[in-house]
């Protein structure tokens, strides 16, 4: 039956009720800042009622549990909008880093450059003997390379800054990973017995959700959500099993993870490649895995798909660099393929990446079939003789006595230049090509020679070559402008940059011929063939320049409207999800007094049963 220590217990449940209240409002107010808190409640009831006739006693108030205001869903949302943002932040920070390697607005650029290099081969064609318009021309050639050459640095650079960045933050996956996987550890000790709340051992795992969920874009799954409304029409918390997937695979499985793995010693260029490891020892590639999040887009602009050279086969900043490297290839070639054709005593080619047995038009170069003129001069520049020269699909550089592998016996640029042929038809074979020049290959050093002998180089002869769209010349290089083979290695000749003075303008070396310098000026209204690995495109030099220019500024001018959107939608989700469980300094405040207000009153009813109980005693008997 109730007694008046009964009503005592009554009172001290209230002030219980009531400190336990102020006790969370103060770490409510005490968090209010803290990245990733979310607010809690005091959850209360009556405490079991005594049975005495009449009806049931009230037996005071008791807690029933510290929850927290948490809604699973818009947390989802939230973690999912959080991941889109950084991977669009990502990918708008670093394409507007791109676009400012290519200012090609207010007369500034390559693009400039390159109008400046033809325009002074222009002013050498009006004046082919000019020696300060030779070496301003290789000036302009310098200005040139050296800025595509920065160029294609500047991008590499920023690539390698990715894919350290991509090491840093895979780190950090790991390490959170971990963590997640510690509290779960900790979470469910704290819950075991079915009575406690580990509020905020889950506020900490679902910060670390939601900074895994930005960096890759990681999905957590979990056993089944509960709702209680009737604390709060906001509260639909998960529990049950836990699990992290990033791109299909677990990272996280209740207290156990698995790193994602990092290696850079199996390419030669030193990128981080990702893998993952399963449990029998076997390394998945991984970086293609994970398209979300921060990294993500580092991966997506970096490239995620290493290639035997040691090369991304992938990445739009790899794209760009091979877009660099197919204009500088086609602006190489095509000159040297110009070039070629001014006279000259001596030529010997580039070091050749194949062999002088492999068919030309197999080797993967940008040689085409057709033929291309060896032209002789004597020292007033008449022509003395003139050989053409074939090439189709049997045709190799050296015949070494051999056959394709279709069983065909090949003709050889070699024999073709040093047979026996009346090539003037006056029955006199001491003023054709193969008694006025020699040819050899040298298998070594993998470079074709074409000398004057001895005799004709004391009379002052000179010989060129002229292309008929071969493009042979220009592939092998071998009387060129331009040294190197692609953005990173294209240089004005090594020759002509010691003596620029030494530029030739002329056809053929009688006086007064500006032939090259105006085919130089024609070259940049010609068609130059681009091949950028993937594709090959027929266009001229400013337009394959422009496309390039423009895909990057396209892709940079999406990025950035992207990101405008995408902002706007975080933002909109992020105010939804503070609404839920932020907290607020003015409600607190509100609950603070209401407490306090309780806490009052509960120790007035104690003062009144310790009155009670004083004028009870004091009763004389």
């Amino acid at each position: 039956m109730g007694s008046i220590f009964n009503a005592l217990h009554i009172g001290y449940s209230g002030l219980n009720a009531a400190q336990i209240g102020i006790d969370t409002t103060g770490h409510n107010i005490s968090n209010a800042e803290t990245e990733g808190y979310t607010r809690q409640r005091v959850v209360t009831a009556a405490a079991t009622p005594i049975s005495i006739d009449p009806g049931q006693r009230g037996n005071g108030a008791q807690i029933m549990e510290i929850a927290r205001i948490f809604d699973q869903f818009v947390f989802d949302r939230y973690a999912a909008v959080s991941q889109t943002k950084d991977y669009s932040d990502a990918m708008k920070k670093n394409l507007e880093e791109l676009s400012t390697y290519f200012p090609e607005i207010d007369k500034v650029g390559i693009k400039n450059d390159l109008q400046s290099y033809f325009n002074s081969w222009q002013s050498l064609a009006n004046n082919p003997s000019n020696s300060s318009l030779k070496v301003d021309l290789g000036q302009q050639a310098q200005n040139l390379t050296q800025h595509i050459n920065e160029t294609r640095l500047q991008i590499t650079s920023l690539q390698g800054s990715l894919n350290d960045q991509i090491a840093v933050n895979i780190n950090e996956v790991n390490r959170i990973a971990e963590q997640i996987a510690g509290l779960n550890k900790s979470i469910n000790v704290a819950e075991s017995g079915g009575l406690n709340n580990a509020n905020d051992l889950r506020d900490q795992r679902n910060g670390l959700e939601l900074t895994m969920s930005k960096l890759v874009g990681s999905k957590v799954t979990i056993g089944q959500i509960t709702s209680n409304t009737g604390v709060d029409s906001s509260i639909a918390e998960s529990n049950g099993s836990y699990t992290i997937q990033i791109g299909g695979v677990n990272i996280v499985d209740g207290a156990n993870f698995h790193a994602i793995g990092i290696d850079k010693t199996g390419n030669k260029n030193g990128y981080n490649d990702l893998y993952y490891e399963r449990q029998d020892g076997v390394k998945i590639p991984f970086s293609q895995n994970i398209t979300g999040g921060k990294v993500g887009a580092l991966l997506e602009l970096r490239g995620s798909k290493i290639g035997t050279n040691g090369e991304f086969e992938d990445g739009f900043l790899q794209e760009t660099i091979n877009n660099m490297d197919a204009f500088s290839k086609g602006l190489i070639e095509s000159t040297n393929n110009l070039y070629a054709q001014s006279a000259t005593s001596s030529m010997h080619s580039n070091t050749l990446g194949f062999s002088d047995t492999e068919a030309l038009l197999s080797t993967g170069e940008n040689f085409k079939a057709g033929t291309f003129d060896i032209v002789a001069y004597d020292i007033d520049g008449k022509e003395m003789a003139r050989r053409s020269i074939t090439i189709d699909g049997s045709t190799v550089m050296n015949n070494s006595g051999g056959f394709l592998s279709d069983g065909i016996t090949p003709n050889s640029i070699v024999e073709q230049l040093s047979s026996q042929k009346d090539d003037n038809a006056d029955n006199n074979g001491l003023n054709d090509i193969n008694s006025i020049l020699s040819s050899s290959f040298n298998n070594v050093q993998n470079i074709l020679q074409i000398d004057l002998k001895s005799g004709f180089a004391s009379q002052g002869y000179t010989f060129s070559i002229e292309d008929h769209g071969t493009n042979f010349a220009g592939v092998i290089g071998i009387s060129r402008f331009f040294d190197g083979h692609d953005a990173k290695t294209v240089a004005l000749n090594s020759d002509l940059r010691n003596d620029s003075s030494q530029i030739q303008g002329f056809k053929s070396p009688a006086k007064g011929d500006n032939q090259t310098s105006l085919d130089m000026v024609q070259l940049q209204f010609s068609t130059v063939s681009f091949n950028n690995g993937t594709a090959t495109a027929n266009e001229t030099l400013y337009s394959y320049f422009d496309s390039l220019v423009s895909k990057v500024g396209t892709k940079t001018n999406s990025a950035i409207l992207s990101n405008n959107s995408i902002t706007a939608q975080f933002n909109a989700v992020k105010q939804e999800y503070d609404s839920v469980g932020k907290v607020s300094i003015d409600e607190e405040m509100a609950n603070l007094i209401r407490y306090q207000t309780s806490y009052g009153a509960a120790a007035k009813v104690i003062t009144t049963i310790d009155q009670m109980m004083t004028t009870l005693l004091g009763i004389k008997t």
